[in-house]
């Protein structure tokens, strides 16, 4: 197994940290075609990442609801909400 394997998953906060790097430097116009692709193939990577960071909270974010005088939880459908209500 490569060092590469061994590190941890970056968190979607050091993630997107990283995206924002790898943006600034790529529209600084300072970076070779070759580093350019390879910050392009990293930051295609992290978005991927955060995607799926991103899709795993919303499948765990859930809404309290009163039901019978006890509190429960249903699970949270944006499609349910009306954003003008």
């Amino acid at each position: 197994m490569s060092k590469k394997d061994d590190k941890k998953t970056p968190s979607f906060e050091n993630a997107m940290e990283r995206l924002e790097t790898l943006v600034d430097e790529m529209e600084s116009g300072d970076l070779s075609l070759d580093k350019m692709i390879a910050h392009f193939e990293e930051g295609s990577g992290l978005v991927e990442l955060c995607a799926k960071k991103l899709e795993e909270v919303e499948q765990k974010i859930e809404t309290l609801v009163k039901k019978d005088g006890k509190m429960s939880t249903e699970p949270f459908d944006q499609e349910d909400k009306d954003p003008e209500a």
